[in-house]
């Protein structure tokens, strides 16, 4: 029993060691992103104010965790983030479950999002496409729709940005985080969109006041 017991307790430590270790991570990561992101957000955070102030919506779209992320940051938008203020227009094109099955089965996985954004997207509209390697095919013809419609994009990426990056034009706003892992960019993902619904709510605000 007593065996048993020093066993539990080591592999107790060494768990709570593998936690702190993924904290220490995180904590370094964002202070080295807090360097090479803030200026880049801020800016997309106020195109991304003008956008909606000009009576524009943005749509948002990825997969999997990053789906998950759209869902929030439409939420933070049609709902409130911090502070009381209207309602502001965004979609996440991840949601409508009927629209995600037709499209797919009648043109393939690849186009769920870029049909929704060319029946959806107006100009003057943000595109918000998330993808932690840069290279999720059905963002990436989301983008392309986007292009075609007059939206300018905000990319969220990890790694080295992939296909996306390259995509993007002097309108549009690439806000990369250049690490292997994957969650860890996630997270750092999702600190980007609150920081984008902050600078959002701060820009209006100051106008309303």
């Amino acid at each position: 029993m007593a065996a048993t017991a020093r066993h539990l307790t080591n592999k107790n430590m060494d768990l709570t060691a593998l936690v702190r270790s993924h904290f220490e991570d995180a904590i370094a990561l964002k202070r080295q992103m807090s360097d090479t992101m803030a200026p880049a957000l801020a800016r997309a955070g106020e195109a991304l104010a003008r956008s909606l102030r000009e009576g524009h919506k943005a749509l948002a779209c990825g997969n999997g965790g990053s789906a998950a992320d759209c869902q929030h940051f439409a939420a933070e938008m049609v709902g409130r983030f911090e502070r009381e203020r209207p309602s502001l227009p965004a979609i996440a094109l991840t949601v409508d479950s009927s629209a995600l099955t037709a499209i797919g089965n009648d043109y393939g996985f690849d186009h769920v999002f870029s049909r929704q954004v060319l029946g959806l997207g107006n100009p003057g509209d943000i595109l918000v496409a998330i993808s932690t390697s840069g290279n999720s095919k059905n963002v990436i013809e989301a983008m392309k729709a986007a292009k075609a419609k007059g939206l300018a994009v905000i990319a969220l990426t990890g790694r080295d940005g992939g296909a996306m990056a390259k995509m993007l034009g002097p309108e549009d706003h690439h806000l990369n985080v250049a690490h292997p892992r994957t969650m860890r960019i996630q997270e750092v993902h999702i600190l980007a969109l609150h920081c984008l619904c902050d600078v959002v709510d701060q820009v209006l605000h100051g106008e309303q006041k």
